[in-house]
């Protein structure tokens, strides 16, 4: 069972776990494109650590997304949307993105490492 809460109640409850190191959020179900899987191999990268990255709130490597999106990921933590990350392996831009939480399910059912062009 997870230990992180759906959505927040703050940004300071936000600010707090991530004060502790601990996730902010569940992955769902943890797909990858195949362009996103030949970058990863070829420069020997685990994508866990890009995902354990994405978890924790670390949204991008310094200068990879623009202040609204980090902001817009920040609320998504409030409401439940969707979230997005942007790093670089061996100079090659990937996506993370985590879809919004499921009114069905009440989870977030998936999350997929991609490149920009294959979004």
């Amino acid at each position: 069972m997870h230990d992180y809460p759906l959505t927040y109640s703050s940004p300071r409850e936000v600010g707090l776990r991530r004060l502790t190191h601990r996730p902010l959020f569940g992955l769902g179900r943890v797909v990858a494109t195949p362009g996103a899987l030949n970058t990863l191999a070829t420069a020997q990268c685990n994508p866990v650590r890009l995902l354990q990255r994405h978890q924790h709130g670390d949204w991008c490597d310094t200068g990879e997304l623009c202040a609204d999106d980090k902001d817009a990921n920040d609320r998504a933590l409030l409401t439940g949307g969707r979230l997005l990350s942007v790093y670089r392996v061996d100079g090659i831009r990937l996506y993370v993105l985590t879809e919004a939480v499921n009114e069905e399910s009440g989870q977030r059912d998936s999350s997929c490492i991609l490149l920009p062009s294959e979004y």
